[in-house]
């Protein structure tokens, strides 16, 4: 992988909403909270192969470029949910710009 490269495993990523996920029986936790399709971008806004299943907490919708925090504990602490709930990434922030100078 080259450096700086948003397929390597970290914390939070940029991505854009690719779509909405419909769960009609789905965990508890997810009662009431929107799914989105997420797919991770490298740095210059090019889609990668990765992506990711994330709750919602910035209201995004699809199309928009994303802030994604891919770790559980974190993702978690975000929602204000059990410890033990099965969460990995939530949408924190839907970005306006990404300035690389």
């Amino acid at each position: 992988e080259k450096p700086g490269s948003s397929l390597k495993r970290g914390l939070m990523y940029i991505g854009r909403v690719a779509g909405t996920v419909v769960a009609t029986i789905k965990h508890r936790m997810f009662e009431g909270r929107k799914l989105l399709l997420v797919e991770r971008l490298e740095l210059d806004g090019q889609p990668t192969p990765k992506y990711d299943i994330a709750v919602d907490s910035a209201q995004a919708g699809v199309g928009d470029r994303v802030l994604v925090l891919d770790e559980g504990t974190g993702a978690r602490q975000v929602l204000n949910v059990e410890p033990w709930g099965p969460v990995r990434a939530v949408i924190v922030g839907i970005i306006d710009e990404v300035d690389l100078r």
